[in-house]
């Protein structure tokens, strides 16, 4: 059945939002970044290849030999990893500052299609780069506690989220060399290892601290409900639409967790996100123009 044209739009906007409180939940758990890892991990993997399993249960010994193969594992490690940065980003450092760094993805994504599918890199995507680098350093450097203006817990965290943006970034990419790759089992796969690992690892007793009624919110609803709303949505709308409806949680979410800790933004940090996101906007609306330019050439 015929899609209208805004329903791609639409889902993309509705994962978008769903995830903007996900880091006030995070902070309402009052956990570690280990602890919080584990709630996030665990639930989310679980949730995904169940559904996976049930999706596919007529067909799983035909899909099981692909997920052995080492892409899928490349692909799944990629995915831990971005689970276990971004809980540890956010346990140690300003969310906006681990926001600024995740919101580079994009950006990351033409550089790994670059290196591993030998796709061209524009002039515009280094241009974005230099742009959004410039803007967190503004963020991390402009109002730190000693004489050099360093934050140590912000550096930490800009670096954790350009970790989780690249690593991200090279999933997907890994996931467009293969399109018959399941991709909700890989991605599950990655979240429950990231998981076990935070069990492994919380203190004693983390995991049951704090709030976990606010950090399962997280792992059970925000984070597979707009997983699964931002991939069908990338199927009925330009992947560049999505990364720019994804900009809102770079915006709304440090906006939540004022409103709902008082954990406000900093100047430089203001004046670093509207480099980062205005950059990256940019960005995102030239080559999604580019493509449109290039296929109207083509037929």
């Amino acid at each position: 059945m015929a899609r209208h044209p805004l329903y791609g739009l639409g889902l993309a906007a509705f994962g978008a939002l769903i995830l903007t409180p996900d880091t006030l939940l995070m902070r309402w758990s009052g956990m570690d970044g280990f602890s919080m890892l584990a709630w996030r991990g665990l639930l989310m993997g679980s949730l995904l290849i169940s559904v996976w399993l049930f999706t596919t249960r007529r067909r799983l010994a035909s899909a099981l030999p692909a997920l052995a193969s080492p892409l899928a594992a490349a692909i799944i490690l990629c995915h831990g990893a971005n689970a276990t940065l971004f809980s540890l980003g956010v346990a140690v450092a300003p969310v906006a500052i681990v926001l600024f760094g995740v919101a580079a993805m994009p950006v990351f994504a033409a550089i790994f299609s670059r290196l591993v599918a030998g796709e061209p890199t524009s002039s515009a995507t280094w241009i974005a780069t230099t742009a959004v680098m410039a803007g967190i350093a503004v963020a991390v450097f402009g109002d730190g506690g000693t004489g050099l203006g360093l934050n140590i817990a912000s550096l930490a965290g800009a670096l954790a989220g350009l970790a989780v943006a690249a690593s991200l970034a090279l999933g997907f990419t890994l996931i467009r060399r293969s399109p018959d790759l399941p991709i909700l089992p890989m991605i599950g796969a990655g979240a429950f290892l990231a998981g076990l690992v935070g069990l492994a690892v919380s203190p004693e007793g983390g995991v049951l601290s704090g709030n976990p009624a606010a950090i399962a919110v997280t792992g059970a609803v925000i984070l597979p409900v707009s997983f699964l709303a931002l991939t069908n949505a990338s199927r009925h709308t330009h992947s560049a639409n999505v990364s720019l409806l994804m900009l809102m949680e770079t915006v709304l979410g440090p906006a939540w967790v004022w409103l709902g800790t008082g954990e406000a933004m900093t100047p430089p940090m203001i004046a670093g996100g509207v480099v980062v996101v205005g950059s990256l906007a940019i960005y995102i609306l030239a080559t999604a123009r580019q493509r449109r330019t290039a296929k109207a050439r083509a037929v």
